[in-house]
């Protein structure tokens, strides 16, 4: 089997999505580390599951640009982190086309290891951010085959765009993907808040699923 690249955050769709690409063949995983609030717990999540999925190679690329440029309470300290967002508008975690970044290097790596296959999780049924549109990973991958050498034959993956948080609890469990080794807390490195937006959607992801949500968390507000 051909060779395929997974963009692993350390977060529970990264950790899914990785484990769908794991059932087809080879991996190699690629993580970026852009000064995010949580950056040092994403990595130990992402090594945490390069080891479970036996992965090698691995790419750990810092792209700190991403700080420097700001417009996202992840990335900006000055910031708050969100914990009850409305429904509607652009959420203040919106990292400004991120997805555009990270993609690039993974297609940049691909070219370089001979990869096939970009595995990315995200999903658009929760999401706000425009990036993790359906529409965006079509167009990306028509300007990869425009602008890569002619032997470059790749696409992107996104097994889960359609999933919603619960269902990609389901999805990972029927995997028996290690839910446990993830990390989705936007604000703290020690025990998930349970506050912000992302351990808010987790939180009611495993509810939905019916299933218990293996990490711990500092709070557990109601809803």
């Amino acid at each position: 089997m051909s060779l395929a690249i997974a963009l692993v955050s350390g977060g529970l769709d990264s950790c899914v999505a990785a484990a769908i690409a794991a059932r087809r063949g080879p991996l190699a995983f690629l993580h970026l580390r852009y000064r995010q609030r949580t950056e040092g717990r994403e990595f130990a999540a992402f090594t945490a599951l390069a080891d479970h999925f036996q992965v090698e190679p691995r790419l750990v690329v810092d792209v700190e640009y991403m700080r420097q440029i700001g417009g996202s309470s992840l990335v900006d300290a000055t910031q708050p982190i969100p914990e009850n967002e409305a429904a509607s508008g652009l959420p203040t975690t919106y990292v400004p086309f991120r997805n555009a970044n990270l993609l690039g290097v993974a297609v940049a790596w691909a070219e370089v290891i001979g990869a096939t296959d970009i595995y990315i999780g995200a999903h658009q049924a929760e999401s706000q951010y425009p990036d993790c549109r359906r529409e965006f990973f079509a167009a990306y991958e028509r300007m990869v085959a425009a602008g890569t050498g002619p032997q470059t034959r790749l696409r992107i993956q996104t097994p889960l765009i359609s999933y919603d948080k619960a269902a990609i609890i389901r999805c990972g469990l029927a995997l028996t993907a290690p839910l446990h080794l993830t990390w989705s807390c936007y604000q703290r490195e020690d025990l998930a808040c349970g506050r912000c937006t992302s351990c808010r959607v987790r939180r009611a992801g495993f509810d939905r699923a019916g299933a218990d949500d293996p990490v711990p968390y500092a709070s557990i507000p109601r809803s």
